[in-house]
């Protein structure tokens, strides 16, 4: 079985944790690991025969190489989507790609920003799976629904489950709440998980009998792709071609013969603020909290602080979320209107819409920590044994100051090291570079001052990672 990961989204209605350039999948926010840490380690525990290959846009492509290069599971391919097409595009890409390196094998097909508590039922659900993709069966995983949940949409067996096994009769658009509440009545109606499992000639023989100029679109992008260290890219202009479609309307509610395996694992999606409330570990006034946080007579409600002291007295089911560079305050019952919030931060151009005060690159991270009028100051951490790109500046001068680790320098015709404590200077133009060569992480102050100070003003000269100037 190879694992397909779906990691193309944004998490907008969890921002300001989640945001364009660092969505929810990459964030920590069940445990100590990621969620699309998570989601590969549960697939290797639960029988994932090969490496993972994971689906995202190019601009999470080094984030997500890293994560997963944490916790020993590399992928054998990150397959970059020029624009986003819906879930079934990429996974009828994922498929080409399964074919093009093994032939015909089993695909499991996950989202990488879910939470599934029970690793053991959710091993057995997917081994059942598997067997009936072997029989040619294409196969949605069905959630045991907890509550009549109107945010969803549905899968309908006609027949009761066999043995947690049942024939699909209809995938359900989502309903309003009074639709929900006679779904949970009726007991023959399951929370669509966007989860799937089928052979790859399975689902592109199935593709190609009913949504061909799809998987022609896909097909082209595939062939006429271009490999970037790891990276599969597929060509923008024929990818561009396909419809933007799920999987459940491109495929699945147009199929005889589908099959659903029930999961009850204690599965959520994450998809608010109120999910990860609900999956929180409470105290006794049923508050979940992570920071540094104070309490008096709160309760029923969220608070996170990334950044300083929050404190709170009378309130109630409400979420804090305080990070270096934004706060949202919102009441439990209205948190899927932070999406709103977010295309007003948009349509300002404020950049908290796309991504935090600290900045991750390939080799590491920069914190803005303060700016004014013709001057900015980063920190700048350097991972072991990575190394900026050489270049140069047209408006701006920088000084570095060495706070840990030591530094090699390239400025102009000299290169040399820089331990604690010890600075040096680039001039408006001069080329230059940052490496660590040593295994424990580098810090440096950086001072920029001159008469424009965005991250577009590089001339790269030479890098590491391929890639483009502005990046």
């Amino acid at each position: 079985m190879i694992p397909v990961i779906l990691a193309g989204g944004s998490g907008t209605r969890l921002w300001p944790l989640s945001r364009a350039l660092h969505p929810k999948q990459l964030l920590a926010l069940h445990s100590t690991a990621t969620l699309i840490q998570e989601t590969v380690l549960r697939l290797r525990d639960a029988g994932a025969t090969h490496a993972p290959i994971i689906v995202c846009n190019e601009e999470h492509r080094f984030m997500v190489a890293g994560q997963l290069e944490e916790i020993g599971m590399p992928p054998q391919a990150i397959i970059l989507e020029p624009m986003a097409r819906g879930t079934a595009a990429a996974i009828a890409a994922a498929a080409l790609d399964v074919k093009a390196r093994h032939g015909d094998e089993i695909i499991a097909v996950f989202p990488a920003d879910h939470v599934i508590e029970n690793t053991s039922a959710f091993g057995q659900a997917l081994a059942k799976a598997i067997a009936l993709a072997e029989q040619g069966r294409l196969v949605a995983f069905g959630i045991t629904p907890q509550s009549a949940h109107p945010g969803y949409g549905y899968i309908r067996l006609d027949d009761s489950l066999d043995e947690g096994v049942g024939e699909i009769a209809e995938f359900v658009e989502k309903p309003d709440a009074a639709t929900a509440e006679a779904y949970l009545k009726d007991g023959g109606y399951f929370w669509n998980g966007g989860m799937f499992v089928f052979r790859a000639s399975t689902l592109l023989a199935e593709l190609g009998k009913h949504s061909r100029g799809l998987l022609g679109a896909c097909t082209q992008a595939y062939q006429a792709a271009s490999l970037d260290l790891n990276f599969v890219r597929l060509d923008e202009k024929r990818f561009a071609e396909s419809p933007s479609n799920s999987i459940d309307y491109a495929l699945m509610e147009k199929v005889s013969g589908a099959m659903m395996v029930a999961l009850d694992a204690g599965w959520n999606d994450i998809g608010s603020w109120s999910s990860l409330w609900e999956i929180g570990d409470k105290d006794d006034a049923n508050n979940v909290v992570s920071g540094d946080v104070i309490m008096e007579d709160t309760r029923n409600t969220l608070i996170l602080s990334e950044h300083e002291l929050v404190a709170t007295v009378g309130i109630d089911n409400l979420v804090v979320i305080d990070t270096p560079d934004a706060l949202l305050v919102a009441h439990q019952d209205r948190v899927d209107a932070v999406k709103q919030l977010v295309d007003q931060l948009k349509a300002s151009g404020r950049y908290q819409s796309q991504h935090h005060r600290k900045v991750y690159r390939p080799w590491g991270s920069f914190d803005s920590i303060d700016r004014g009028e013709r001057f900015q100051v980063k920190r700048i951490t350097v991972d072991p044994g990575k190394k900026l790109s050489l270049q140069k500046h047209q408006h701006r001068a920088e000084h570095w100051v060495v706070v840990c680790g030591s530094a090699r320098v390239t400025v102009g015709e000299e290169s040399f090291t820089l331990a604690e404590n010890e600075s040096t200077y680039i001039p408006i133009g001069v080329v230059h570079r940052l490496e660590n060569p040593t295994d424990e992480p580098l810090e440096i102050i950086e001072v920029q001052s001159g008469s424009y100070l965005g991250e577009d003003d590089i001339v790269r000269l030479e890098d590491d990672f391929n890639r483009p100037q502005e990046d």
